[in-house]
């Protein structure tokens, strides 16, 4: 079953100040703990601790991403961003890709040791591990279930290279294990950060840090000694698309000390389509057909709308004297993939 490395039951330990929570579990999630925090940042929240099986995933071939294997600790996401590609992968726990996405998190609480055992089987030899590629490893309830340390460790004591990208701030409570980690092997730390506007980043990024703190935490991890990348992704037609906003994001990106910085225009996979459809058509309906048009043949905007971005974006690299190609693991994603055939056009609305 699509599900199976979740099923293992949990087991009954729990974080500080936690309860069990009382809503059915999924069928798809036998034997979990259900669990609620009674705190502030945490309202309205339902994590599901369960026992994986396994962690360190291959991704599948058809892929285009630069990495073959990834380990992703959570399942859903509070950073509840309206557009994340991943939203549709809730549905394959029979929960849906909109508020149960946001709301209800997947929780592998054995990570650390899984990391730790699978590293250690004869059959591993060493290849690069991506995090943050699915779910953001640094969301907010990693601060109370503290699964990333004990997964650096093991990376760590394997000499196992790895890389993590995120809009978590969080990542700097483990610099020191991160640091450790450089010591023996190759580490990549990159951020994500499409945009500086406020407004714009309340509206669709709600529950993440603001990209000026984000940023703050590049100009650290760069004092630290690394090298750091960011993908400003995802650039939102409309939106965050116009020559000011992407000049003011490049110049803040390169004044934090960013090594590089790879842009990315918005692309709506389903589940993320529709819920962004939503969200566009509530807050900025006179975009609704700008987007019909863009996106009326799949989930990528237009080769040549993406190519025009991706110059404008090097030229105020360039001027903001950010133009050094990207090295190390903060490696750059392919261009994405062409848009899909008519026959299988999706509505945005």
């Amino acid at each position: 079953m699509r599900w199976e490395n979740l099923s293992a039951p949990p087991d009954e330990g729990h974080p500080d100040g936690s309860a069990p929570a009382t809503p059915p579990l999924p069928l798809a999630l036998p034997g979990a703990v259900t669990r609620t925090f009674d705190t502030p940042g945490f309202a309205g929240m339902t994590f599901y601790e369960v026992r994986a099986k396994s962690i360190i995933n291959r991704v599948p071939g058809e892929s285009q991403v630069p990495f073959q294997w990834t380990i992703n600790p959570y399942r859903g996401c509070i950073h509840a961003c309206k557009y994340c590609f991943a939203r549709n992968t809730h549905t394959y726990l029979d929960l849906n890709a909109g508020d149960d996405f946001d709301r209800k998190v997947i929780v592998k609480v054995n990570a650390g040791e899984l990391v730790r055992r699978e590293l250690a089987a004869p059959r591993w030899r060493g290849a690069h591990v991506a995090m943050g590629t699915n779910v953001d490893c640094y969301q907010r309830a990693e601060g109370r279930y503290r699964l990333m340390p004990p997964i650096i460790e093991a990376l760590r004591d394997f000499a196992n290279p790895f890389s993590i990208l995120t809009k978590g701030t969080l990542i700097l409570r483990d610099l020191p294990l991160l640091r450790q980690a450089a010591e023996v092997t190759r580490v990549g730390l990159s951020f994500s950060v499409g945009f500086v506007d406020e407004a714009l980043w309340r509206s669709v990024e709600p529950g993440t840090p603001s990209p000026r703190r984000r940023l703050d935490a590049v100009r650290t991890l760069v004092d630290a000694g690394f090298e750091v990348g960011v993908l400003m992704a995802p650039i939102l037609p409309g939106l965050s698309d116009h020559d000011e906003s992407i000049d003011a994001t490049v110049s803040a990106i390169a004044a934090a000390g960013a090594a590089s910085v790879t842009p990315m225009a918005l692309h709506l996979r389903p589940g993320a389509r529709e819920w962004y459809a939503h969200w566009l058509a509530r807050e900025f309906p006179h975009l609704v057909p700008r987007y019909r048009e863009l996106y009326r043949a799949g989930a990528y905007a237009p080769q040549a709308y993406q190519r025009e971005l991706t110059a404008r974006v090097r030229i105020a690299a360039r001027r903001h004297g950010l133009h050094r190609g990207e090295v190390g693991d903060n490696r750059r994603l392919p261009e994405p993939t062409p848009a899909p055939a008519p026959s299988e056009q999706l509505t945005l609305l």
